[in-house]
């Protein structure tokens, strides 16, 4: 299979702790099972090798930090040989990325690559005001993809998004970004994947035998069902990361 241009996915940061690296771990497993030809850079540098992109995918990742002279060239740099390019943006990425977006964009065009921003939504507003100044700085230079992630609530809603926000609607009928959801977790199989540095499909694939919790039978059929609806999701946008 074969995008039909090159993409650079990146996560915009801003709100931590929504979920950014668990989606986007997600989405990698996605690409790869297709047979793609997909790097990682981990930007984060807040977030420590534990738990990060790096730990889950250590073959395909490199960490590195934009807070230099030549900020986020190192897309470019890889992307020259990736049809996918994913980026885990942190917390202080904002300023340097929006800054690269307007002294590079316009020759970046140049080289068919598109970008899709991917924006995690959490009940809590804070999340919500993240993607919204973010995309005011990148208004329609890239595409949007926003997941809503109940994390632990399962009973959450959000009607900020949806009805009560005037800002969010406005921002739907810009920019127009495709939505999907991302299901809650138990924490328990959660943290354990996270501080093994271990995917979906691993846990699915029944490769974690060396961690008890996870090789339970109860824990291959709750993450084979993670995996499953997820990438549900996934095939439902798949126009927006294989067009």
């Amino acid at each position: 299979m074969k995008v039909k241009q090159k993409k650079i996915v990146f996560s915009m940061g801003g709100k931590g702790g929504v979920g950014k690296t668990t989606l986007i771990s997600s989405l990698v497993e996605w690409y790869l099972s297709k047979g793609l030809p997909t790097a990682i850079l981990d930007l984060d540098t807040e977030n420590k090798t534990k738990g990060s992109l790096v730990h889950f995918f250590p073959e395909i990742s490199k960490k590195l930090s934009i807070h230099g002279g030549r900020g986020l060239d190192v897309l470019l740099d890889h992307i020259d040989q990736h049809s996918i390019l994913f980026a885990d943006m942190g917390a202080s990425s904002g300023q340097v990325t929006h800054e690269w977006f307007d002294s590079m964009y316009e020759a970046v065009k140049e080289l068919n690559v598109e970008f899709v921003a991917v924006g995690v939504l959490t009940p809590d507003p804070a999340s919500l005001e993240s993607i919204l100044q973010w995309a005011e700085k990148l208004q329609k230079r890239v595409k949007y993809l926003i997941v809503l992630n109940s994390g632990e609530n399962h009973q959450a809603t959000f009607k900020l998004w949806s009805e009560e926000s005037a800002a969010a609607k406005k921002f739907r009928e810009i920019f127009q970004p495709e939505v999907i959801s991302m299901e809650s977790r138990i924490p328990e199989i959660q943290n354990l994947m996270r501080t093994h540095g271990l995917t979906l499909q691993s846990v699915a694939e029944r490769k974690a035998s060396h961690i008890p919790e996870l090789s339970r039978v109860s824990s291959v059929i709750r993450v084979q069902s993670y995996r499953r609806k997820m990438n549900s999701e996934f095939d439902r946008v798949q126009q927006l990361f294989l067009g």
